[in-house]
């Protein structure tokens, strides 16, 4: 059994032992969004800026959007929210949900053709495109205020074949590994792995002097979905060409998977096949994990609930495989104004004025959400560089610094089409890497059946003239 001990050597444990890393485990599930301690130094936090809309506003706004996994982000916003409603005579009212939850509610409500007048999401909803609103006016007033829009914010966010963009994205996350340094120290790598191969090597010797599994989803949830096709782009592979032409069933995706069945059975338990988007943090957490491939949520909530993980949690960036080294964005926020709102003038108007105010969303969220115009966030290589909320090292997260050097949109190298939205929401991807894990069927049998699937949904949306290729 695992504990949150920083050795790697395993040995036996009495009854105290089994009482304390249970002890362990029951808070880590209880502080999945445990506040982290404040900041070291106030004096750090940002001053927020107001601008007039540019028409007059009246009436209701009601926003849908996550629960944050650092809660202090959804306390500053909640506020700041509010506060812009009372300056320009809107009745704002915010409801957050589990960012499972939302694609679902989104589906209901577009249906029933009430509810929110803006929802937010943490992957791209381009499967919902043909009952949102183009936000190219905002996307187009943000671009002349501010510059470029980073471009992988912008093809999370824009369909190149009919020219909309279905999501308006400020903001984004990357998602680095997470690894404890003390065991990976203990197999020859105090710096973590740099390959894949790395963390096969690595992985496995970990697991077999100490029992500490690995933890990377093989799930039906959302980050097993931005894991593995950091892994087959790793290989060369994607589901999608530039061009939008489906390319899944290819050498290199079969090479992907058969890396990763071996990843599974050396270095993993079966217990990854039934995750949430909250088990790789709560193992983390808990001690329970040598690595996880994650935001920088649950390396914040071990500040608070497990002091010896936060100290022993380090990051590097994507993997290399044979090809090249990417990774998913964690979080790419799409914020989507449905057809049947009658609060689209609000909500364009709140948009602007919360991308304005993006380094508060960025202090607040303790450095978890990053803008996607760098230059609203003049302060961040100092705040990465010392952390203001009590890194140790101090530039622990200085790395992130570059995160968009090695990070891509979902869809990669073609765009976030809405058959792109339909293939992540349906799980193909995680649902082929676990059947030939599991042994349910050969790396190449369940590639072949995931291409299938693919390329249905692909000419489905091709014949409304919404998918390319």
């Amino acid at each position: 059994m695992a504990t949150e001990s920083s050795g790697i050597s395993s040995g036996t444990y009495g009854r105290r032992d089994v009482l304390r890393v249970a002890a362990v485990l029951a808070l880590a599930g209880a502080c999945a969004r445990e506040e982290p301690p404040g900041p070291t130094d106030t004096r750090a936090a940002p001053q927020e800026t107001f601008t007039e809309p540019a028409r007059r506003l009246s009436g209701d706004l009601r926003v849908l959007l996550w629960s944050h996994f650092i809660p202090s982000h959804d306390q500053w916003f909640d506020t700041f929210a509010r506060n812009w409603g009372g300056k320009v005579g809107v009745n704002v009212t915010i409801d957050h949900i589990d960012q499972a939850q939302i694609p679902t509610r989104i589906a209901a409500e577009v249906q029933a053709r009430q509810g929110h007048d803006l929802i937010q999401y943490i992957a791209p909803l381009s499967q919902f495109e043909p009952s949102m609103l183009d936000l190219r006016d905002l996307t187009d007033e943000a671009v002349r205020r501010w510059g470029p829009q980073l471009e992988l914010c912008r093809k999370s966010t824009f369909n190149p074949t009919t020219g909309r963009f279905f999501a308006y994205s400020p903001g984004w996350a990357p998602d680095p590994g997470n690894y404890r340094r003390s065991l990976w120290q203990q197999v020859g790598m105090p710096q973590g792995p740099s390959t894949w191969d790395d963390l096969l090597t690595g992985a496995a010797e970990i697991k077999r002097r100490a029992g500490i599994q690995l933890g990377l989803g093989l799930s039906q949830e959302i980050d097993s979905n931005m894991v593995l096709r950091a892994l087959m782009w790793s290989y060369g592979a994607s589901e999608q060409d530039a061009q939008q032409r489906v390319v899944l069933n290819s050498p290199e995706t079969v090479a992907a998977v058969e890396y990763m069945s071996r990843l599974y059975q050396q270095a993993m338990t079966p217990e990854v096949f039934s995750w949430n988007a909250a088990s790789n943090n709560q193992g983390l957490v808990a001690g329970k994990l040598s690595y996880i491939v994650n935001s920088i949520s649950a390396w914040r909530t071990a500040q608070g609930a497990n002091p010896a993980v936060f100290d022993d949690t380090f990051f590097v960036p994507a993997l290399r495989g044979p090809r090249t080294a990417l990774a998913a964005q964690h979080v790419m926020y799409n914020w989507v104004i449905p057809q049947y709102g009658p609060g689209a003038d609000a909500a364009k108007e709140f948009l602007l004025h919360y991308t304005a105010n993006f380094a508060s969303a960025t202090y607040h969220s303790q450095m978890y959400d990053l803008c996607a115009w760098p230059r609203l966030t003049p302060n961040l290589d100092g705040w990465l560089a010392a952390d203001p909320f009590g890194a140790r090292p101090p530039d622990k997260l200085k790395f992130l610094s570059h995160a968009t050097d090695w990070s891509t949109n979902i869809g990669h190298p073609g765009p976030s089409s809405t058959a792109v939205g339909e293939t992540f929401s349906t799980f193909v991807i995680p649902n082929m890497f676990a059947r030939a894990a599991r042994g349910d069927a050969s790396p190449q049998q369940s590639v072949a059946e995931a291409d299938t699937q693919v390329r249905a949904i692909f000419e489905k949306w091709r014949r409304a003239g919404l998918v390319g290729g």
